[in-house]
């Protein structure tokens, strides 16, 4: 395809500064090809550094941040796509660094470390309001939304996506969107010891103040919008609480007289073939293998240990899944490595061209959680995928799973059960954990809870919703590292992931595709395969409904979810 002006900048005639290179040698060989003395390679280096000096000062303005064209008024399409280029490689350069720290954080820092890292992100977060909410950049995109017939599609997006992203920070005052992230830092931090106490007095104070805060960002970003429905449209583009209203009903719908009828039957399958004792150097080495069978590149991941599993990618060549390994509980391990590699295969997913643009990653955290909770679910609690599954966990407890089934496997780890812990529910009533939570942060909001009221109001939902008895506050109200982050919103969209995955799975098996038989292999790369042409080599440049109908060939519908849920429960306990 024919490349537009601008696309790279690695013709040395592009490249700032590059004029004033013509004459000088920047190899380090000498002038007759042979090798080159002492002196010729110093010189080399004096050359090499005047350059970059001089490439700096062109491209940055003296507080470090990138220049764009300084009159409005005249028309200069080539230095404004380098200035778009400029700026999205700053813009590269804090999310890389942010996304660092925020994934090394939870899992290697020292707790006294905890205020200079909130210190750090919410400098990153005040240089890259400073970028984007400059006039210039206003100008620049704005100068740049006329360059239709000049700018390739992909510049096209970037410049759409980076207009939307300045408007999310446009109205927010600096000093607010630092103190929130500070914030966060620290209510993580505490959160987590919170957590290993079982104490929700101890975090009460600050899920007040967090909610008090984001209220305010929301209400300076649009101030005539209902504050949670600006979290729930900041996560997922489009979105309100009617939206979800509408999704929770279809899914309480299907969901509640399924799991009455699972109850009224008596019949549980046994999950004793998983239960016991598995060592947990044992688990790790499961965890890197359970990595190679679903298909991640083991050069471009990083595998470490935190309290609340989560995934992100730095790039297309760097991804990360922090994960939480218990001795007691073998099938938390393999199923969050799945969920969680599913986030990861999107990441690097995603057309490795734009990596240094605003549109690379996952459109949306609900399109995330459909890669997610696709391949936990729809690939590793199939009764197809159990086999290839159970051989590699096998091959690690050979002495507790060697004699195992695949049928065992697939009963086992589809029992549905009330739990008190979202991430170790069963399939069907996962949907229920969602609600509860959408449900209170919607109180919390309206100012109808306070954060004393939580715990008892969380206690009370769990027993309506699914007949638990919640008994203290980590496996409680305190069991989800999400409102410490500030991720209000955020919950919503696993339920809207998980219908998202049920219909690109639907549209797979209606093209032809061998679904039984290739999760039977073991080799998930047809699979693959269509999700990267469909979805993750896109990255951001469309949103998630026009991913979802230009891969399924009709808008979003909750149907198949429903359908999948009542076929597969229905088989399973004999209604």
């Amino acid at each position: 395809m024919h490349e537009k002006l601008g696309t790279h900048d690695s013709d040395e005639t592009t490249r700032p500064g590059a004029e004033g290179d013509a004459g000088a040698r920047t190899d380090a060989s000498a002038p007759d090809g042979g090798e080159a003395t002492p002196d010729e390679r110093e010189r080399v280096a004096c050359v090499r550094r005047e350059r970059d000096e001089k490439n700096l000062s062109l491209a940055t303005n003296p507080n470090g941040l990138p220049k764009t064209p300084g009159n409005a008024a005249l028309t200069n399409p080539k230095a404004d796509i380098e200035a778009l280029n400029n700026l999205e490689r700053h813009l590269y350069a804090h999310r890389y660094a942010r996304i660092g720290i925020e994934c090394y954080g939870p899992s290697i820092d020292p707790s006294a470390a905890t205020a200079d890292r909130g210190e750090a992100l919410a400098i990153l977060e005040e240089e890259d309001q400073a970028l984007l909410c400059a006039p210039s950049t206003g100008k620049l995109l704005d100068r740049l939304s006329t360059l239709g017939h000049i700018l390739s599609k992909t510049q096209e997006d970037q410049v759409r996506i980076i207009r939307r992203d300045r408007e999310q920070l446009m109205g927010v005052p600096s000093s607010l969107a630092s103190s929130f992230s500070r914030l966060a830092t620290e209510a993580d931090d505490v959160w987590r010891r919170a957590k290993a106490t079982s104490d929700w007095y101890y975090f009460e104070p600050y899920l007040d103040r967090l909610v008090s805060t984001a209220k305010k960002v929301a209400l300076a970003r649009r101030p005539d919008a209902d504050p949670y429905d600006t979290w729930l449209d900041s996560f997922e583009h489009g979105t309100d609480r009617a939206f979800y209203d509408g999704l929770f009903d279809q899914i309480r719908s299907c969901v509640v007289p399924l799991l009455a009828d699972i109850q009224r039957t008596g019949r549980q399958p046994s999950r004793a073939i998983v239960e016991g004792k598995f060592d947990e150097r044992r688990q790790w080495d499961l965890a890197r293998d359970l990595m190679r069978l679903e298909g991640l590149p083991q050069n471009r991941m990083l595998l470490v240990g935190t309290e609340h599993p989560y995934s992100d990618a730095l790039t297309t060549n760097y991804g990360i899944i922090a994960c939480h390994i218990f001795e007691d509980d073998v099938c938390s391990n393999v199923y969050t490595m799945l969920h969680e590699g599913g986030h990861a295969l999107y990441e690097l997913g995603v057309d490795p061209s734009l990596n240094y643009t605003s549109l690379k990653g996952g459109t949306s955290s609900g399109m995330h959680e459909a890669q997610s909770r696709f391949f936990e679910n729809y690939v590793g609690r199939s009764r197809a995928f159990a086999g290839p599954l159970l051989r590699v966990m096998a091959s690690h407890f050979k002495g507790q799973l060697g004699r195992v089934t695949p049928n065992q496997l697939y009963l086992a780890t589809n029992r549905v059960e009330g739990s008190p812990v979202r991430t170790e529910a069963d399939e069907l009533t996962y949907p229920l954990h969602i609600l509860i939570r959408y449900e209170i942060e919607q109180l919390l909001f309206a100012g109808e809870c306070a954060a004393r009221d939580v715990p008892r109001v969380w206690n009370a939902k769990y027993k309506e919703y699914l007949g638990v008895d919640v008994h203290d506050d980590a496996h409680g109200a305190l069991q989800d590292t999400h409102w410490a982050d500030g991720l209000f919103g955020y919950f919503p969209t696993y339920a809207y992931g998980g219908a998202i995955g049920a219909q690109l799975r639907a549209r797979m098996i209606e093209e032809g595709m061998d679904w039984e038989g290739i999760l039977a292999s073991g080799s998930l790369d047809p699979v693959h395969d269509w999700l990267r042409e469909r979805i993750w080599r896109h990255g951001r440049s469309k949103d998630a409904a026009e991913l979802i109908e230009d891969a399924c060939g009709a808008p979003f519908s909750c149907e198949p979810y429903v359908q999948y849920l009542t076929e597969k429960f229905s088989a399973i306990y004999g209604l």
